[in-house]
């Protein structure tokens, strides 16, 4: 199967799930992807190939972020990074404040890295770009450098690029 094979297929395992979590919000479902091991693959790579050398660490945003990152650190070898919501790191470095589609949120980070360290950032999906501005603003807070910024698929029409500059896409939804 050729990569452009594999990642229509993997993008054919995303299902939408119309008012979830709130009526009007169309919510991409990935769980479906995650769980076949080679779209997993496919996509991870798919992730990070053109960022290849230029990073140190990954970092992924909480949650499904998470799941995309650590899977992509393993594929580049390199380390994972987490950043989480409010609360759910024991020793929090720095904070930063965001708004979403349907709310506002807080994601923290660790220091544990080396200042100047070089990262890439990835989440699952780029809408209005609130979070990916948040996460590359911790990163930056705490002394280190973002390098590339991925997402499994952007929303267009939401003006997320706009909020986050160059993002590279595997999916556009």
């Amino acid at each position: 199967m050729t990569t452009s094979t594999a990642l229509a297929r993997a993008e054919s395992l995303i299902r939408t799930v119309p008012d979830y979590p709130q009526p009007g919000i169309l919510f991409r479902d990935i769980t479906p992807l995650l769980a076949d091991a080679e779209a997993l693959r496919v996509t991870t790579e798919a992730l990070v190939a053109p960022f290849l050398g230029s990073f140190d660490v990954i970092a992924g945003i909480e949650a499904r972020g998470f799941i995309l990152a650590g899977a992509a650190a393993i594929t580049a070898g390199s380390g994972f990074v987490p950043i989480r919501k409010a609360g759910k790191l024991p020793l929090p470095a720095a904070s930063v404040d965001y708004a979403l589609e349907y709310g506002t949120a807080t994601i923290e980070m660790h220091d544990d890295l080396p200042a100047g360290s070089r990262v890439l950032l990835i989440d699952d999906v780029l809408a209005t770009g609130g979070t990916l501005a948040a996460g590359r603003s911790l990163v930056e807070r705490l002394g280190c450098r973002v390098t590339g910024i991925a997402v499994l698929f952007e929303i267009d029409g939401l003006g997320g690029r706009a909020a986050v500059g160059d993002v590279h896409t595997v999916f556009r939804s």
